[in-house]
Protein backbone atom coordinates (compact mmCIF):
# COMPACT_ATOMS: atom_id res chain seq x y z
CA UNK A 1 0.00 0.00 0.00
CA UNK A 2 1.14 3.42 -1.09
CA UNK A 3 1.27 6.03 2.09
CA UNK A 4 0.60 9.54 2.03
CA UNK A 5 0.93 12.66 4.69
CA UNK A 6 -2.56 14.16 5.97
CA UNK A 7 -2.41 16.47 8.74
CA UNK A 8 0.45 14.82 9.76
CA UNK A 9 -0.35 11.45 10.33
CA UNK A 10 1.05 8.72 8.01
CA UNK A 11 -2.13 7.25 5.94
CA UNK A 12 -2.61 5.09 3.25
CA UNK A 13 -3.77 6.52 -0.44
CA UNK A 14 -6.71 4.16 -0.50
CA UNK A 15 -9.34 5.33 2.41
CA UNK A 16 -12.23 2.50 3.19
CA UNK A 17 -15.49 4.36 2.13
CA UNK A 18 -18.56 3.20 4.65
CA UNK A 19 -21.37 5.07 2.68
CA UNK A 20 -22.08 1.70 0.17
CA UNK A 21 -21.47 -1.66 2.65
CA UNK A 22 -22.73 -4.64 1.86
CA UNK A 23 -26.45 -5.13 2.95
CA UNK A 24 -29.08 -7.80 3.35
CA UNK A 25 -31.80 -8.15 0.84
CA UNK A 26 -31.13 -4.81 -0.54
CA UNK A 27 -31.94 -2.91 2.39
CA UNK A 28 -29.80 -0.18 2.71
CA UNK A 29 -30.31 -0.16 6.89
CA UNK A 30 -29.73 -3.58 6.97
CA UNK A 31 -25.58 -4.11 6.70
CA UNK A 32 -24.48 -7.52 5.92
CA UNK A 33 -21.55 -7.31 9.22
CA UNK A 34 -20.02 -10.65 8.91
CA UNK A 35 -19.45 -9.58 5.35
CA UNK A 36 -18.03 -6.19 6.87
CA UNK A 37 -16.11 -7.78 9.47
CA UNK A 38 -14.20 -10.23 6.56
CA UNK A 39 -13.96 -6.84 4.47
CA UNK A 40 -12.44 -4.26 7.23
CA UNK A 41 -10.37 -7.23 8.30
CA UNK A 42 -8.72 -7.72 4.95
CA UNK A 43 -8.47 -4.28 4.48
CA UNK A 44 -6.48 -3.44 7.59
CA UNK A 45 -4.12 -6.83 6.54
CA UNK A 46 -3.14 -4.55 3.70
CA UNK A 47 -2.84 -1.63 5.61
CA UNK A 48 -5.65 0.19 4.67
CA UNK A 49 -6.40 1.57 7.98
CA UNK A 50 -8.46 5.19 6.83
CA UNK A 51 -12.54 4.61 7.89
CA UNK A 52 -15.11 7.38 6.57
CA UNK A 53 -18.38 7.37 8.02
CA UNK A 54 -21.67 9.31 7.79
CA UNK A 55 -24.00 9.98 10.66
CA UNK A 56 -26.95 9.04 8.04
CA UNK A 57 -25.20 6.39 6.11
CA UNK A 58 -27.31 3.17 6.05
CA UNK A 59 -30.21 4.42 7.62
CA UNK A 60 -28.05 5.88 10.43
CA UNK A 61 -26.45 2.59 11.14
CA UNK A 62 -22.85 3.11 9.52
CA UNK A 63 -21.07 4.59 12.62
CA UNK A 64 -22.32 1.48 14.80
CA UNK A 65 -21.50 -0.89 12.72
CA UNK A 66 -18.50 0.60 11.89
CA UNK A 67 -17.27 1.02 15.04
CA UNK A 68 -17.89 -2.71 15.84
CA UNK A 69 -15.92 -3.51 13.18
CA UNK A 70 -13.03 -2.01 13.72
CA UNK A 71 -13.34 -2.39 18.03
CA UNK A 72 -11.19 -5.79 18.02
CA UNK A 73 -7.90 -3.93 16.74
CA UNK A 74 -5.71 -1.66 18.84
CA UNK A 75 -6.82 2.03 18.84
CA UNK A 76 -3.96 3.56 17.64
CA UNK A 77 -3.89 1.01 14.66
CA UNK A 78 -6.77 2.88 12.51
CA UNK A 79 -8.19 5.77 11.50
CA UNK A 80 -12.23 6.78 12.46
CA UNK A 81 -13.79 9.66 10.19
CA UNK A 82 -16.92 11.19 11.33
CA UNK A 83 -19.11 14.33 10.26
CA UNK A 84 -21.53 16.77 11.49
CA UNK A 85 -24.37 15.88 9.67
CA UNK A 86 -24.94 19.13 7.66
CA UNK A 87 -26.47 17.83 5.21
CA UNK A 88 -29.99 18.59 7.00
CA UNK A 89 -30.22 22.14 7.93
CA UNK A 90 -32.64 21.05 10.86
CA UNK A 91 -29.62 19.26 12.62
CA UNK A 92 -27.73 22.94 13.32
CA UNK A 93 -27.90 24.19 16.80
CA UNK A 94 -27.87 20.25 18.24
CA UNK A 95 -24.38 19.92 17.33
CA UNK A 96 -23.18 18.80 21.00
CA UNK A 97 -26.08 16.28 21.78
CA UNK A 98 -25.26 14.98 18.03
CA UNK A 99 -21.46 14.64 18.48
CA UNK A 100 -21.41 12.80 21.85
CA UNK A 101 -24.30 10.58 20.14
CA UNK A 102 -21.73 9.91 17.36
CA UNK A 103 -18.77 9.12 20.16
CA UNK A 104 -21.08 6.68 21.55
CA UNK A 105 -22.42 4.86 18.25
CA UNK A 106 -18.63 4.04 17.05
CA UNK A 107 -17.95 3.31 20.55
CA UNK A 108 -14.92 5.55 20.85
CA UNK A 109 -13.56 8.15 23.25
CA UNK A 110 -11.98 10.60 20.10
CA UNK A 111 -12.51 10.88 16.71
CA UNK A 112 -9.27 10.77 14.49
CA UNK A 113 -10.69 13.05 12.01
CA UNK A 114 -14.15 14.91 12.14
CA UNK A 115 -15.33 16.64 9.31
CA UNK A 116 -18.01 19.65 8.52
CA UNK A 117 -19.78 17.38 6.28
CA UNK A 118 -21.13 18.56 2.84
CA UNK A 119 -20.70 22.02 2.96
CA UNK A 120 -22.81 23.98 0.03
CA UNK A 121 -25.31 26.27 -1.31
CA UNK A 122 -28.02 24.75 1.00
CA UNK A 123 -26.65 24.66 4.39
CA UNK A 124 -23.63 27.27 3.74
CA UNK A 125 -25.65 30.58 5.65
CA UNK A 126 -25.95 27.99 8.54
CA UNK A 127 -22.26 27.10 8.34
CA UNK A 128 -21.26 30.83 8.67
CA UNK A 129 -24.05 32.01 11.47
CA UNK A 130 -21.42 31.05 14.65
CA UNK A 131 -23.83 33.86 16.94
CA UNK A 132 -26.74 31.03 16.35
CA UNK A 133 -25.32 27.94 16.07
CA UNK A 134 -22.02 27.68 17.19
CA UNK A 135 -20.84 24.74 15.22
CA UNK A 136 -17.49 25.23 14.27
CA UNK A 137 -16.53 27.15 17.74
CA UNK A 138 -18.06 23.95 19.55
CA UNK A 139 -15.91 21.34 17.58
CA UNK A 140 -12.58 23.16 18.19
CA UNK A 141 -13.93 22.88 21.83
CA UNK A 142 -13.67 19.26 21.15
CA UNK A 143 -10.59 19.13 19.21
CA UNK A 144 -8.97 21.36 21.93
CA UNK A 145 -10.01 18.66 24.62
CA UNK A 146 -8.25 15.78 22.55
CA UNK A 147 -11.82 14.72 21.41
CA UNK A 148 -11.34 15.38 17.19
CA UNK A 149 -7.77 14.97 16.45
CA UNK A 150 -7.62 16.59 12.85
CA UNK A 151 -10.38 18.83 11.87
CA UNK A 152 -11.40 19.41 8.35
CA UNK A 153 -14.58 19.66 6.08
CA UNK A 154 -15.92 17.72 2.81
CA UNK A 155 -17.51 20.04 0.14
CA UNK A 156 -20.54 19.31 -2.64
CA UNK A 157 -21.04 23.14 -3.18
CA UNK A 158 -19.70 25.23 -5.78
CA UNK A 159 -16.22 27.40 -5.98
CA UNK A 160 -17.85 30.83 -4.57
CA UNK A 161 -19.25 28.44 -1.20
CA UNK A 162 -16.35 26.48 -0.92
CA UNK A 163 -14.29 29.82 -1.21
CA UNK A 164 -16.66 31.82 1.52
CA UNK A 165 -16.28 28.27 4.11
CA UNK A 166 -12.49 28.48 3.82
CA UNK A 167 -12.66 32.63 4.07
CA UNK A 168 -14.16 32.26 7.46
CA UNK A 169 -12.43 28.76 8.57
CA UNK A 170 -9.93 27.86 6.51
CA UNK A 171 -7.13 28.51 9.39
CA UNK A 172 -8.67 25.99 11.45
CA UNK A 173 -9.05 23.30 8.96
CA UNK A 174 -6.23 20.63 8.17
CA UNK A 175 -7.87 18.97 5.35
CA UNK A 176 -10.44 19.36 2.63
CA UNK A 177 -12.81 16.62 1.27
CA UNK A 178 -13.96 16.88 -2.67
CA UNK A 179 -15.90 15.36 -5.32
CA UNK A 180 -12.58 15.14 -8.06
CA UNK A 181 -12.73 13.00 -10.83
CA UNK A 182 -11.74 12.88 -14.69
CA UNK A 183 -15.18 14.05 -15.80
CA UNK A 184 -16.03 16.88 -13.01
CA UNK A 185 -12.07 18.28 -13.26
CA UNK A 186 -13.99 20.44 -15.20
CA UNK A 187 -17.82 19.94 -14.92
CA UNK A 188 -17.95 20.59 -11.68
CA UNK A 189 -14.79 22.88 -11.83
CA UNK A 190 -12.90 20.38 -9.46
CA UNK A 191 -9.28 21.33 -10.93
CA UNK A 192 -10.17 24.96 -9.13
CA UNK A 193 -11.31 23.92 -6.08
CA UNK A 194 -8.17 21.94 -5.63
CA UNK A 195 -6.22 25.41 -6.43
CA UNK A 196 -8.18 26.82 -3.91
CA UNK A 197 -7.32 24.43 -1.25
CA UNK A 198 -3.44 24.38 -2.11
CA UNK A 199 -3.75 28.00 -1.41
CA UNK A 200 -4.76 27.55 2.25
CA UNK A 201 -2.31 24.80 2.65
CA UNK A 202 -5.16 21.64 2.88
CA UNK A 203 -4.57 18.66 1.16
CA UNK A 204 -7.23 16.67 -0.47
CA UNK A 205 -9.61 13.36 0.25
CA UNK A 206 -11.13 12.63 -3.02
CA UNK A 207 -14.72 11.08 -2.50
CA UNK A 208 -16.47 10.05 -5.58
CA UNK A 209 -13.77 9.29 -7.56
CA UNK A 210 -15.78 7.20 -9.74
CA UNK A 211 -18.78 9.12 -9.57
CA UNK A 212 -21.10 6.13 -8.28
CA UNK A 213 -20.15 3.70 -11.19
CA UNK A 214 -20.96 5.92 -13.60
CA UNK A 215 -17.67 6.54 -15.08
CA UNK A 216 -17.87 3.22 -15.99
CA UNK A 217 -21.14 2.20 -17.03
CA UNK A 218 -21.63 4.97 -19.55
CA UNK A 219 -18.31 4.40 -21.51
CA UNK A 220 -19.05 3.31 -25.08
CA UNK A 221 -16.93 0.46 -27.10
CA UNK A 222 -15.47 2.88 -28.70
CA UNK A 223 -14.14 4.41 -25.52
CA UNK A 224 -13.14 1.26 -24.05
CA UNK A 225 -11.51 0.53 -27.13
CA UNK A 226 -8.96 4.02 -26.99
CA UNK A 227 -8.09 3.38 -23.60
CA UNK A 228 -7.57 -0.37 -24.08
CA UNK A 229 -5.27 0.42 -26.91
CA UNK A 230 -3.43 2.89 -24.75
CA UNK A 231 -3.65 0.73 -21.34
CA UNK A 232 -3.90 -3.12 -22.64
CA UNK A 233 -6.03 -5.20 -19.86
CA UNK A 234 -6.53 -1.54 -17.83
CA UNK A 235 -9.89 -1.84 -16.23
CA UNK A 236 -11.72 1.87 -16.53
CA UNK A 237 -11.93 1.71 -12.33
CA UNK A 238 -7.88 1.77 -12.70
CA UNK A 239 -7.47 4.86 -15.29
CA UNK A 240 -9.91 6.32 -12.99
CA UNK A 241 -7.83 5.84 -9.77
CA UNK A 242 -4.72 6.44 -12.18
CA UNK A 243 -6.33 9.76 -13.03
CA UNK A 244 -6.04 10.65 -9.35
CA UNK A 245 -2.42 9.58 -8.28
CA UNK A 246 -1.48 12.31 -10.43
CA UNK A 247 -2.78 15.70 -8.80
CA UNK A 248 0.00 16.41 -6.43
CA UNK A 249 -2.44 17.76 -3.26
CA UNK A 250 -4.14 14.64 -3.50
CA UNK A 251 -3.52 12.27 0.00
CA UNK A 252 -6.20 9.99 -0.47
CA UNK A 253 -9.41 8.42 -2.63
CA UNK A 254 -12.02 7.33 -0.95
CA UNK A 255 -13.66 4.29 -2.60
CA UNK A 256 -17.31 3.62 -1.30
CA UNK A 257 -16.51 -0.53 -0.77
CA UNK A 258 -18.91 -3.20 -0.75
CA UNK A 259 -17.70 -6.40 -1.57
CA UNK A 260 -14.48 -8.31 -0.69
CA UNK A 261 -14.00 -8.50 -4.77
CA UNK A 262 -14.10 -4.52 -5.05
CA UNK A 263 -11.57 -4.39 -1.98
CA UNK A 264 -8.95 -6.67 -3.29
CA UNK A 265 -9.42 -4.91 -6.75
CA UNK A 266 -8.76 -1.16 -5.19
CA UNK A 267 -5.97 -2.34 -2.74
CA UNK A 268 -4.13 -3.88 -5.68
CA UNK A 269 -4.56 -0.66 -7.90
CA UNK A 270 -3.01 1.44 -5.32
CA UNK A 271 -0.18 -1.08 -3.93
CA UNK A 272 1.71 0.97 -6.93
CA UNK A 273 1.71 4.85 -8.19
CA UNK A 274 0.97 4.53 -11.94
CA UNK A 275 -0.15 7.75 -13.02
CA UNK A 276 -1.37 8.29 -16.16
CA UNK A 277 0.61 10.25 -18.67
CA UNK A 278 -0.79 13.81 -20.31
CA UNK A 279 -2.21 11.71 -23.84
CA UNK A 280 -3.88 9.67 -21.33
CA UNK A 281 -5.05 12.56 -19.78
CA UNK A 282 -6.59 14.23 -22.90
CA UNK A 283 -8.35 11.00 -23.81
CA UNK A 284 -10.38 10.87 -20.26
CA UNK A 285 -11.15 14.55 -20.60
CA UNK A 286 -12.61 14.03 -24.22
CA UNK A 287 -14.58 11.15 -23.22
CA UNK A 288 -15.80 13.44 -20.85
CA UNK A 289 -16.29 16.39 -22.89
CA UNK A 290 -18.89 14.27 -25.01
CA UNK A 291 -20.77 12.57 -22.14
CA UNK A 292 -21.62 16.23 -20.74
CA UNK A 293 -22.54 17.39 -23.51
CA UNK A 294 -25.67 14.94 -24.35
CA UNK A 295 -29.02 16.36 -23.31
CA UNK A 296 -26.79 19.71 -22.00
CA UNK A 297 -26.52 23.52 -22.91
CA UNK A 298 -23.30 24.91 -23.76
CA UNK A 299 -23.27 27.70 -21.04
CA UNK A 300 -19.37 29.43 -20.99
CA UNK A 301 -20.75 31.60 -17.98
CA UNK A 302 -19.84 34.50 -19.61
CA UNK A 303 -22.88 36.35 -17.62
CA UNK A 304 -24.27 38.67 -20.50
CA UNK A 305 -27.38 37.21 -19.67
CA UNK A 306 -27.31 38.61 -16.35
CA UNK A 307 -26.71 41.94 -16.77
CA UNK A 308 -30.16 41.81 -19.10
CA UNK A 309 -32.64 39.68 -16.51
CA UNK A 310 -35.19 41.78 -15.01
CA UNK A 311 -35.25 39.38 -12.00
CA UNK A 312 -31.37 39.15 -11.62
CA UNK A 313 -31.45 35.54 -11.79
CA UNK A 314 -27.93 33.83 -11.61
CA UNK A 315 -28.70 32.00 -15.09
CA UNK A 316 -25.35 30.49 -15.71
CA UNK A 317 -25.53 28.91 -12.06
CA UNK A 318 -28.86 27.62 -13.25
CA UNK A 319 -27.97 26.15 -16.14
CA UNK A 320 -24.88 24.64 -14.69
CA UNK A 321 -27.47 22.92 -11.71
CA UNK A 322 -29.25 22.03 -14.91
CA UNK A 323 -26.75 20.41 -16.97
CA UNK A 324 -25.08 18.71 -13.34
CA UNK A 325 -29.02 17.52 -13.23
CA UNK A 326 -29.14 16.22 -16.80
CA UNK A 327 -26.13 14.35 -16.46
CA UNK A 328 -26.94 12.72 -13.51
CA UNK A 329 -30.33 11.81 -14.35
CA UNK A 330 -31.34 13.05 -10.84
CA UNK A 331 -28.80 13.04 -8.74
CA UNK A 332 -28.95 15.27 -5.48
CA UNK A 333 -26.52 17.91 -5.70
CA UNK A 334 -28.48 19.91 -7.99
CA UNK A 335 -31.73 19.51 -6.02
CA UNK A 336 -29.57 20.67 -2.50
CA UNK A 337 -28.04 23.40 -4.25
CA UNK A 338 -31.78 24.92 -5.37
CA UNK A 339 -33.16 23.98 -1.97
CA UNK A 340 -30.88 26.97 -0.61
CA UNK A 341 -31.74 29.30 -2.82
CA UNK A 342 -34.58 31.73 -2.32
CA UNK A 343 -37.35 31.66 -4.42
CA UNK A 344 -37.83 34.63 -6.54
CA UNK A 345 -33.99 33.18 -7.34
CA UNK A 346 -35.32 29.91 -8.49
CA UNK A 347 -35.47 28.87 -12.28
CA UNK A 348 -39.54 29.39 -11.93
CA UNK A 349 -39.23 32.90 -10.95
CA UNK A 350 -38.27 33.12 -14.45
CA UNK A 351 -40.59 35.50 -16.73
CA UNK A 352 -39.55 34.51 -20.21
CA UNK A 353 -39.30 37.76 -21.27
CA UNK A 354 -36.35 36.01 -23.65
CA UNK A 355 -33.88 39.17 -22.85
CA UNK A 356 -31.22 37.15 -22.00
CA UNK A 357 -31.39 35.44 -25.04
CA UNK A 358 -30.71 38.33 -27.08
CA UNK A 359 -27.48 38.88 -26.02
CA UNK A 360 -26.65 35.14 -25.43
CA UNK A 361 -23.41 34.27 -27.48
CA UNK A 362 -24.17 30.20 -27.58
CA UNK A 363 -27.59 30.99 -28.72
CA UNK A 364 -29.06 29.10 -25.49
CA UNK A 365 -32.80 29.12 -25.36
CA UNK A 366 -32.73 29.80 -22.03
CA UNK A 367 -36.29 30.81 -21.29
CA UNK A 368 -37.40 27.27 -22.39
CA UNK A 369 -34.19 25.64 -20.39
CA UNK A 370 -35.24 27.32 -16.85
CA UNK A 371 -39.04 26.31 -17.89
CA UNK A 372 -38.12 23.07 -18.12
CA UNK A 373 -36.17 22.75 -14.68
CA UNK A 374 -39.07 24.37 -13.23
CA UNK A 375 -41.26 21.44 -13.79
CA UNK A 376 -38.21 19.14 -12.34
CA UNK A 377 -37.79 21.55 -9.24
CA UNK A 378 -41.21 20.48 -8.98
CA UNK A 379 -41.18 16.46 -9.20
CA UNK A 380 -38.41 16.74 -7.03
CA UNK A 381 -41.55 18.13 -3.99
Amino acid sequence: MIYKELAGQKVPELGFGAMRLPTIDGDDAKVDEPAVQAMVDYAMEQGVNYFDTGWSYHGGNCEAVMGRALAKYPRDSFYYAAKFPGYSVDNFGKVEKIFNKQLENAGLEYFDFYLLHNVCELNIEQYLDEDKYHTVSYLLEQKAAGKIKHFGLSAHGNFNTLTRVLEKYGQHFEFCQLQVNWLDWNFQEAAKKIDLCQKYGLPVIVMEPLRGGKLVNRLSDDDLASMDKMRPGVSPVEWSFRFLQGIPNVAMVLSGLSSMDQAKDNIRIFSTSDPLNDDERRLLFDIAERLTSVDTVPCTACHYCTTHCPKELDIPWLLELYNEDKFTEGGFIAPMALGGLPEEKRPEACIACRSCEAVCPQQIKISEVLADMAEHVKAWG
